[in-house]
């Protein structure tokens, strides 16, 4: 039987060392004539926003930078934003930093075109028109927001992290430079790139899971397996960074088709109570969730488990499952990742709220297992 495929990623991406300084000339093939630039402080404070607007400048490309960009970004930050991109005539969005900025850039390019208030776009494809041209320029290399359809904002008045999976975000141009990531620090470095590989991992065992999307999600895993240590060990390791770079691109482009899971509704929650690293709370809670989905996904961590390097040679599907989880808490745990929520400030009498606001979350959908409110404040325990 024929099955027809929605295949999502951007027209165009610049990739590898020294990539973004050609994105003057494809700013203006564009037609584009000042940019908003989304970022954060701390990127401006580092001088990574400066390399960008140098290139801006050396093309004659005006723009106005908001770095205001909070960690979990806000409905404030996004309506702030827009409010700037309307009062400053601007026609285009470049976002540049990890997934907050990113996001940020995405919710403001769709109200920009769409109207209304951002919290009105919680869901799937709930835009009616295209965003305004978004450039995504990456500097960390884990979310992989640059390629994807997917943006999450923070609800300040409900704590709740709104998740919208929309077409109608897809940037216009993709830019994963490595040499914008080196110098980042080792726990930034690790949470990012623990991030990417629950990208791979929750595409691949995803129930939305397809031939091309498998094949990207492995690969992914591979280069995290080889890479991820020597970054973290190394900032300014360019080899290991661009590495990373593709790793994180490729898990997007899966996610990006074949859907996330259990992990991400979970962590969701996380960020929104306690405001935490998006990346470190996938990592603690990645071990857990899979342990228990893997009562439906067959064969397939087998996988997984000789690419992260153990001998799964002659074992049972459940001996090669728990091999796999084995090498992820491995891995985790060489790039200091903490080992439980309770280091990070969590509570178990939240538990319940929390637990209550995963099984909505959008990236439940397509988890391989079905899950129950007992069944997530139990995992929560665990991960604890």
């Amino acid at each position: 039987m024929k099955v027809s495929r929605r295949i999502y990623w951007p027209a165009v991406t610049l990739i590898g060392p020294g990539c973004v300084k050609e994105i003057g000339g494809d700013i203006k093939d564009l037609g584009l004539k000042k940019a908003l630039v989304v970022t954060d402080n701390v990127l401006v404070k580092i001088g990574v926003v400066k390399k960008v607007t140098d290139v801006l400048d050396e093309s004659g490309i005006n723009y106005v930078v908001v770095d205001d960009i909070q960690p979990n970004p806000t409905m404030k930050n996004i309506h702030d934003g827009l409010n700037t991109y309307k009062s400053e005539n601007c026609d285009f969005v470049i976002s540049i930093g990890g997934g907050s900025p990113q996001d940020a850039g995405k919710a403001i390019g769709l109200l920009a075109t769409n109207g209304g208030e951002i919290k009105d776009y919680e869901g799937i494809n709930m835009s009616k028109h295209k965003s305004v041209p978004i450039i995504a320029i990456n500097t960390t290399a884990g979310t992989a927001s640059e390629v994807t359809i997917n943006y999450v904002i923070t609800n300040e008045d409900t704590h709740i992290k709104m998740v919208m999976v929309d077409k109608n975000c897809l940037a216009s141009i993709a830019v994963s430079d490595p040499e914008l990531m080196t110098g980042k620090p080792a726990d930034l470095t690790a949470a990012t790139g623990m991030d990417a590989l629950t990208h791979a991992i929750e595409a691949y065992v995803s129930t939305g899971a397809y031939e091309l999307t498998d094949v990207l999600a492995l690969e992914a895993v591979k280069l995290i397996g080889e890479s991820l240590e020597d970054a973290v060990k190394d900032g300014n390791n360019i080899e290991a960074r661009s590495k990373m770079a593709y790793a994180s691109y490729i898990a997007g482009m899966s996610f990006n088709n074949a859907g996330l899971g259990y992990v991400h509704s979970m962590a969701h929650q996380l960020g929104g109570f306690y405001n935490l690293p998006h990346g470190v709370c996938n990592a603690i809670l990645l071990p857990h969730v899979e342990k228990f989905n893997s009562a439906n996904t067959g064969d397939k961590l087998r996988k997984v488990a000789e690419i992260l390097g153990e001998n799964v040679e002659g074992l049972s599907v459940e001996e090669a499952n728990a091999k796999a989880i084995e090498a992820i808490m491995k891995l985790s745990e060489r790039v200091g990742i903490p080992k439980g929520l309770k280091e990070l400030g969590v509570k178990e009498e939240d538990f319940k709220v929390m637990a209550e606001n995963a099984l909505k979350d959008v990236c439940a959908g397509t988890n391989p297992r079905e899950v129950t409110l007992e069944d997530t404040i139990a995992l929560y325990k665990e991960a604890l």
